[in-house]
């Protein structure tokens, strides 16, 4: 990193939405409304799947994992971010800065690849019912669990180290509520096109590869799905995948419009909601949407309840 980067400023200003001060108050009370129910719905998700033996499968030991990762998501940067809508200082420090984006962004890398594992669980147990206890082994789905987290933060890695290494000239005011890579990029002082163009390389494969597999594992669940003569099981097929389809379409769906246009065409307001979008709204829905529409978590849910009545 060259020293005008590290050595002329302590860190940066993260100006997020000082420029909208009206607005300031407003998103406070919404953001810890909706992160304290981030933190109690995961919390909720992943407590469950621990104490109900029912609930001790594949999709469960994954879904844990994906209430783990959002718990840990949202918290990267919400607490920071309603510490600076109430507070005039809005600085952070440098190494702050450094952490802030590769655990950010490492968490966000590994969602997406988790997103496909439990893609292809959904069609291991649709599509081959009869070998799915031994396809989906236990030590399988540690492992891929354990993939979709190295994999997430080795590429995380990567574009960390290359972000930092971007001359800045001192500049130092971002225009965003958290270290993110548009948002960076806009404080070089030189040619950003190669830079842009190893993000969006790796953007792609980190977006597009699982999408591909989730693309594919779907297509062939609707089709054995669609050979399911009576109509209940079809329901019920359908039923188990509507959750995730309907977490894969929010996440995917904000992630590739912050990630994949040109940088021309990138609004730096728009990228603030967007951020705020994939940051604490997606986090917050995926448990609603997953114990809603799960009668085994509803169950379970239901049963522990009573278990604490009943010990009263």
């Amino acid at each position: 990193m060259e020293q005008k980067n590290g050595s002329s400023f302590t860190g940066f200003i993260l100006l997020g939405f000082s420029d909208r001060p009206q607005l300031e108050l407003v998103l406070f009370v919404v953001l810890l409304i909706f992160y304290l129910f981030t933190l109690l719905g995961n919390t909720t998700i992943i407590a469950l799947s621990y104490l109900d033996p029912h609930l001790h499968t594949p999709m469960y030991f994954f879904l844990s994992n994906l209430s783990f990762l959002d718990l840990c998501y949202t918290t990267s940067t919400v607490p920071q971010l309603l510490v600076h809508l109430r507070t005039a200082d809005k600085s952070i420090s440098f190494s702050g800065c450094v952490v802030q984006l590769f655990v950010f962004l490492g968490l966000g890398c590994t969602e997406c690849i988790l997103l496909g594992v439990m893609a292809f669980d959904r069609y291991a147990a649709i599509c081959k019912p009869l070998q799915y206890t031994m396809i989906m082994h236990p030590r399988l789905c540690a492992l891929m669990a354990s993939a979709s987290w190295f994999i997430g933060f080795g590429n995380t890695s990567l574009q960390t180290m290359l972000i930092f290494i971007v001359p800045l000239c001192g500049r130092n005011k971002i225009d965003h509520f958290l270290c993110e890579i548009p948002a960076l990029l806009k404080l070089a002082c030189v040619d950003t096109t190669v830079y842009e163009s190893e993000m969006f390389f790796a953007s792609v494969i980190i977006l597009l590869v699982p999408v591909t597999l989730i693309i594919f594992c779907y297509g062939q669940i609707i089709s054995a799905v669609l050979r399911i003569k009576s109509s209940g099981g079809q329901r019920k097929a359908f039923g188990t995948c509507g959750s995730h389809i309907t977490v894969v379409s929010l996440f995917y769906g904000t992630a590739i419009y912050a990630y994949l246009q040109p940088s021309n065409n990138y609004s730096q307001d728009q990228g603030k909601f967007i951020s705020l979008f994939y940051t604490i709204v997606t986090p917050m829905v995926n448990p609603v949407v997953y114990t809603l529409r799960n009668k085994n978590v509803m169950g379970a849910m239901k049963k522990v309840l009573w278990m604490g009545q009943d010990s009263r």
